[in-house]
């Protein structure tokens, strides 16, 4: 009897209308949920018979919820620099917990803060993956999960770096007069003064100290000479380009005369402008040196200008005198603060005020991201549905640029959502109605048998 699948079709009705009220109270409730993405419920027909007879059987009403995870959530401006937001595909990837047991997930929530155990964690408790960095700041991305670990700035607190590059900036003397007569190594052993002279300290990767002295003397108009001297105590070896094999020599001639050892020399050239003209000899050429005390030293690299640039050695006619040095390396001391940049490099800044980039973060992409699974802590797992990850630097790949001290807020239209719970609602109401009348109508056949 019709009467029955009208009854049916009432009580899909009612089923329907509440699981997609149940959206819409799930969506209004989060509104404020950081990385929220929002479900809208997707109405399809339930047919009985496909033909139009001279009765009618009623099919109902099914609601199936649809993810709108791909959806994008607006930005806004956060005050903590480890907050991230992502502007166009992609998550991040994410742990349960910081050990290797912990399951991946994927999220967009991207509050993260420093935990009192140093991870990057964010309101969820999920911990934050990245590619670890080396000292030349790269990684490795062999396409899997493996090869990601927690982000633990803290855990570079007390740890040293070596020096890799020296950079100075340096004004000689124009009016200066030229010496009488210059030989290399003739201002290390004291036999020709410096007219400037200026020590840089550079550390080993043990975060020892050790002091290199740029000395300069003017031999011609726009010419000087300069050499790199060092204590050839702090020395096991050095190479020195000019002198390939007499190192050792020099290095014991000056331990015995108590003089500093010449590590480089050579002549500086400049223009008529006070630019620098000569940057190819061999006084430019990275550093090679091994302590004593048995610390790695990689290649220091010298940055003393560029050929007729002012960037570093400069010829004026004011005093000679260091503009500026910069040295990197050292006692890495605390971690003060974690940043992270547009381009998903998180570094820890250190109470001296000296920053050092630790992590890559990637972003981990799907073919269909709706497809992914929902877990507690606005979260997603993989799914049959979603395919497989692919992970790889921001901005790559069809990947979503890093949005450094952003939020993405919840995609949720909530004038949208209060629509949609009054249709829902008067849509129940409706359906309820059909089951009372339709019952008022069974009651009406029941009764002509009296």
């Amino acid at each position: 009897m019709s009467l029955y699948s009208a009854l049916y079709a009432g009580v899909s009705g009612l089923n329907a209308q509440s699981s997609a009220m149940a959206t819409v109270a799930d969506n209004i409730t989060n509104v404020n949920t950081v990385g929220y993405k929002g479900t809208s419920a997707q109405f399809q027909s339930l047919v009985t018979g496909g033909s139009m007879t001279s009765n009618y059987s009623a099919g109902g009403v099914t609601a199936t919820p649809k993810a709108l995870i791909s959806k994008q959530g607006m930005l806004q401006a956060s005050s903590s620099l480890t907050d991230v937001g992502i502007d166009g595909a992609g998550f991040f990837v994410v742990r349960s917990s910081a050990d290797s047991s912990g399951a991946i997930a994927y999220t967009r929530a991207g509050s993260f803060t420093t935990d009192s155990s140093g991870y990057l964690r964010n309101t969820a408790g999920f911990y934050l993956m990245g590619w670890p960095l080396d000292e030349a700041g790269k990684y490795v991305n062999n396409g899997s999960l493996t090869s990601l670990q927690p982000i633990r700035p803290n855990a570079l607190t007390g740890a040293a770096a070596a020096t890799t590059s020296v950079q100075l900036r340096a004004n000689l003397d124009a009016t200066a007069a030229p010496v009488a007569s210059y030989g290399a190594g003739d201002m290390a052993s004291g036999k020709v003064l410096p007219q400037f002279a200026r020590s840089v300290e550079v550390f080993d990767a043990q975060g020892g100290a050790h002091t290199l002295t740029f000395s300069f003397v003017k031999t011609d108009g726009n010419t000087w000479h300069a050499e790199i001297t060092a204590d050839p105590n702090d020395l096991a070896s050095f190479v020195d380009p000019q002198n390939i094999g007499k190192e050792a020599a020099a290095l014991q001639a000056a331990r015995d005369a108590g003089t500093p050892v010449t590590l480089r020399s050579g002549m500086v050239e400049f223009n008529g402008d006070g630019s620098l003209k000569t940057a190819g000899s061999d006084l430019f050429s990275a550093l090679d040196l091994s302590w004593g005390n048995g610390a790695e030293a990689p290649l220091i690299k010298l940055d003393l200008g560029s050929p007729d640039g002012f960037a570093g050695l400069t010829q004026f006619g004011s005093d000679s005198a260091l503009l500026s040095s910069t040295v990197d390396g050292g006692m890495l001391g605390t971690v003060a603060s974690v940043s992270i940049s547009d381009n998903g490099i998180v570094s820890a800044v250190f109470d001296d005020g000296t920053s050092r980039p630790i992590y890559q973060l990637p972003l981990a992409t799907f073919q269909n991201p709706d497809g992914l699974t929902r877990i507690s802590g606005n979260a997603y797992i993989v799914s049959e549905q979603s395919g497989n990850v692919a992970i790889n630097e921001p901005g790559l790949v069809g990947g979503g640029k890093i949005s450094a001290s952003m939020l993405e807020t919840s995609n949720v239209d909530l004038a949208a959502e209060f629509s949609n719970m009054i249709l829902f609602q008067r849509a129940y109401s409706a359906s309820s109605k059909i089951i009372t009348t339709v019952d008022d109508m069974l009651q009406e056949v029941g009764n002509l048998k009296r």
